[in-house]
């Protein structure tokens, strides 16, 4: 899971908030027309006229279908919470207790899920029964007599899927509550969520490790350690891993991590947290793990990755050095790379030297060539290598690279110059294909030129 996508799953704890009521579909009732105006308002953000029609509805027309459905007094509350204001979502509250007195199927259906959202509010706002209610919905009262909140298995689940979400469950939309609740009252009760094991608290915890990150305390890397070491569950591991990297001052325990587990996709994660860490000894734990000769390849080549997208001298002449020591060819590609995104360091001039170097493997050195044009090297330097290469795999490696830099009129030249004069007739062809592809006003008459000769 990406932050990307983390985003995006937590972004979903907001669908509701823009939600509009059904098309009207009671054509001929009495109250269709109030139902219009109401939902026109919503549409429009007028919340407060919304909550005002729909208030009018039960009112005026209490045997309208969209007064016994339940969706009057519903999208009533919802308006209200879309409001905002403290009254509002006081009053939001009290419709939505009496929408599960007396239309229980709408309340189970949406109600209840609306009702957390309302008491997340206010709890953040210091309403203390709401806080206490959400604590309740993400454990489940056990009713005990000592009055405590016990986390107890099947209490309100709908589901059991790992992938569960708000929709599917009423605590983990309290839980995603919490995310607006002070870290001195949310962080015990992640604390308690995240040392579950039962099947059915997957979700939860999965949940539970994004909103520890956000709540920034003494002990928020300690206890995402904790659960990148002890969890049952693959992916909460991994994503505790990864919000290490929100976290300022997790180094050493990502350096743990490195040195520690033999799960890769684990140590993947670390990567990419140390990556995202502000501090020089994060980057050297990085070069170690690029320069451990018994580590998996492909981790290797991610912390090469993550090294060339932090510019510095120190990274910069690692790298080198290291190219020069590896004999692992997809490593020495992913070298090229990096330092090819590392500009004003001289990279493109070393990445020149490569391509010339008869030593050096034919494919390593039309990638380094590839990269030293996409790093952005002097026409001219590439014009005159073209006229001293003799081998013709490389020629055609320069023509593919003066194509790629179409909007530099020297590039076009050469390209028309190697399409005139070249002796080698499938070099010519190259250079004709790609100045086809252009956009040069030139290549018509060319073309055309070429033709009629």
């Amino acid at each position: 899971m990406d932050a990307t996508e983390a985003t995006a799953s937590f972004a979903a704890f907001d669908r509701q908030a823009n939600q509009l009521p059904p098309e009207p579909w009671a054509i001929a009732d009495p109250a269709d027309s109030l139902y219009k105006l109401a939902r026109d308002a919503m549409s429009r953000g007028d919340y407060k006229r919304a909550a005002e029609i729909f208030h009018r509805m039960p009112e005026r027309y209490p045997q309208s279908a969209y007064v016994t459905s339940g969706q009057a007094l519903y999208f009533e509350a919802f308006s209200l919470y879309r409001s905002g204001g403290e009254d509002d979502l006081n009053s939001a509250r009290d419709r939505l207790t009496q929408l599960k007195a007396r239309y229980p199927s709408m309340a189970k259906k949406d109600g209840d899920l609306l009702l957390t959202r309302v008491c997340g509010e206010l709890a953040k706002r210091g309403d203390e029964s709401c806080a206490r209610s959400i604590e309740g919905k993400v454990y489940g009262d056990s009713g005990d007599k000592a009055g405590k909140k016990v986390p107890i298995q099947g209490l309100g689940i709908r589901t059991c899927s790992p992938d569960a979400d708000e929709d599917d469950d009423d605590r983990i939309a309290a839980l995603n509550a919490l995310l607006q609740m002070d870290a001195e009252r949310a962080m015990p009760i992640l604390k308690q969520v995240l040392a579950r094991r039962d099947e059915c608290s997957v979700a939860l915890r999965r949940k539970a490790v994004f909103l520890v990150s956000q709540k920034r305390t003494a002990e928020t890397a300690t206890i995402l350690m904790g659960v990148a070491r002890g969890d049952p569950d693959q992916e909460t591991r991994e994503q505790a891993v990864f919000w290490l990297s929100q976290v300022p001052g997790s180094t050493p325990l990502l350096e743990e991590i490195l040195k520690g587990s033999g799960d890769e996709n684990i140590k993947d994660k670390a990567l990419f947290s140390l990556s995202q860490q502000n501090e020089p000894r994060a980057q050297q734990i990085l070069r170690d793990f690029a320069g451990r000769e018994n580590e998996n390849s492909d981790l290797r080549e991610k912390a090469i990755f993550w090294l060339g997208q932090r510019h510095g001298t120190e990274n910069t002449e690692f790298l080198r050095g290291l190219y020069s020591r590896l004999k692992d060819q997809d490593l020495k590609e992913k070298i090229l790379f990096s330092l090819s995104q590392q500009r004003g360091a001289g990279n493109e001039q070393w990445l020149m030297d490569i391509a010339v170097n008869p030593k050096e493997d034919i494919e390593l050195r039309k990638k380094a060539l590839f990269w030293a044009g996409q790093s952005g090297v002097a026409i001219s330097e590439m014009s005159k290598l073209y006229d001293r290469m003799g081998e013709s795999e490389m020629k055609e490696a320069i023509i593919f690279g003066l194509s790629q830099r179409q909007s530099d009129r020297a590039a076009m030249d050469k390209l028309f110059d190697i399409a005139k004069n070249e002796k080698d007739p499938e070099l010519r062809k190259r250079a004709i294909f790609w100045l086809g592809q252009s956009r040069d006003p030139r290549v018509q008459q060319f073309l055309m030129d070429l033709i009629n000769r």
